[in-house]
């Protein structure tokens, strides 16, 4: 089909043959198909859906608009997806957990998006460390140390980096069809044995309502199915930070707690040991996923992950002494202001975005794409729902540049963290489970 034709059966609700998928792939990656033509298909998709046959259409399409990567190795070739949230720092976990237990990760992440993180961004908090890598160094690294944290080279589905850029400004970001596509492209060009999925819903995540959460969920589990690639979706509670830090230098302290050992059975350490054991037994490393799970409790426990993690981050340019030295080599604001309670109450509930915001206005996430990231600034020390406050206690610490911008957080801080009378009983980390 012309893309011409392509967009008018669309338009009309048609249902379109995969041929019409390809054709636009591949347009959208070599130029073929305009700006305009982009936008288009994006808006019909958006008004009138693809359908799930469609929508497995177009992400296979989108995947082989590039490379897509093969292997031969010892051991299943297993990756993690999240939706994104705040103070969310599991596959930097997960991955040399994984690694650990047999696997092998090559974790194609992105930059921070919006109020969340980026697992990218917060690597390079590392001093020295860069994610760039093309596709020879990313097997390098995963057959030498078992997994490998980079950037999406630019022969990795070309056709949904420019899709992405057209959906930003033409209002049809919220697509479920475009954003499976997206999601899924990519990832599966990675050749992976099975993937599993974090899908966030909450104050801090995209996916507000649980209703989103379980379509997308259901969604992704279901395409990815269709392009043979084994999966399965955790719906998870991101109504408050998933550790008590946000920021790209602060999460990377969180992360090496756990991986040290100093912080034991917190949400990050319970979180990654549930998707990495569903992941373990997808790649038929466990037998059950509960084997897989204290499999990846043990790997972290006994300093196998944190090995594993020394090795990736040394090879990605970062300190050879840092998992000995890291508190040392992370850089710090110069500004730290605590936050305190000006009431007595009980911490009921977060403006989770509010928060992600307050991060990305200190200088730890991009206003416009250009924009350069401060490693060192954000929160610490967030107080956990339910706590008990009384007037002075402190709510938060915040990590800035300047005094002016940590007047400017502490004012949106205290917006964000809701104090009532009583506590609400608080949700359960996984909500649902989606194979």
């Amino acid at each position: 089909m012309e893309i011409r034709d392509t967009l008018t059966a669309l338009r009309r609700g048609e249902t379109l043959p995969q041929a019409a998928f390809v054709t636009l792939a591949k347009g959208l990656a070599n130029g073929d198909v305009s700006d305009a033509q982009a936008g288009a298909f994006a808006m019909a998709a958006l008004l009138q859906g693809l359908g799930g046959e469609g929508r497995a259409f177009l992400t296979e399409a989108m995947r082989d608009s590039g490379d897509v990567l093969s292997w031969d190795l010892p051991g299943p070739v297993l990756d993690k997806h999240s939706t994104g949230g705040i103070g969310d720092c599991v596959s930097l976990v997960l991955a040399p957990a994984l690694a650990a237990c047999g696997a092998f990760v090559p974790m194609i992440s992105g930059r921070g998006l919006g109020h969340t993180g980026g697992t990218l961004d917060k690597l390079e908090a590392i001093p020295g460390l860069s994610t760039d890598a093309d596709q020879d160094r990313l097997r390098h690294l995963t057959q030498k140390i078992g997994c490998a944290i980079v950037g999406a080279s630019q022969r990795i589905a070309p056709a949904d980096k420019r899709l992405y850029a057209v959906r930003d400004v033409t209002g049809t970001v919220e697509s479920l069809d475009l954003i499976t596509a997206s999601i899924l492209s990519k990832k599966l060009a990675a050749g992976l044995d099975a993937l599993v999925l974090d899908v966030k819903v909450g104050s801090g995540a995209f996916m507000q309502q649980i209703g989103d959460a379980r379509a997308l969920a259901s969604s992704l589990v279901e395409t990815a199915k269709r392009a043979g690639c084994p999966t399965r979706a955790l719906i998870t509670d991101m109504n408050a930070p998933l550790v008590p830090a946000m920021g790209n230098a602060l999460e990377i302290r969180e992360v090496l707690e756990v991986l040290t050992g100093t912080a034991k059975e917190t949400p990050l350490f319970k979180l990654t040991c549930a998707l990495g054991g569903r992941l373990l037994h997808q790649g038929a490393l466990a037998t059950a996923p509960e084997d897989g799970a204290a499999q990846i409790a043990g790997a972290i426990t006994s300093g196998a992950a944190l090995e594993r993690f020394g090795q990736m981050t040394t090879a990605l340019g970062g300190p050879a002494d840092f998992t000995e030295r890291w508190a040392d080599h992370l850089p710090q604001a110069p500004i730290q202001r605590e936050v305190t309670a000006q009431a007595d109450g009980v911490l009921g509930a977060f403006d989770g975005r509010a928060l992600g915001e307050a991060v990305v206005h200190l200088g730890g996430g991009r206003l416009v794409e250009t924009d350069r990231i401060d490693p060192a600034v954000g929160l610490s020390q967030i107080a956990p729902l339910g706590a008990n406050i009384h007037a002075g206690d402190p709510l938060a610490v915040i990590h800035a540049a300047s005094e002016d911008a940590a007047a400017q957080a502490e004012t949106a801080v205290r917006n964000a963290i809701k104090l009532g009378d009583s506590a609400r009983e608080p949700a359960p980390l996984i909500l649902e489970d989606i194979a």
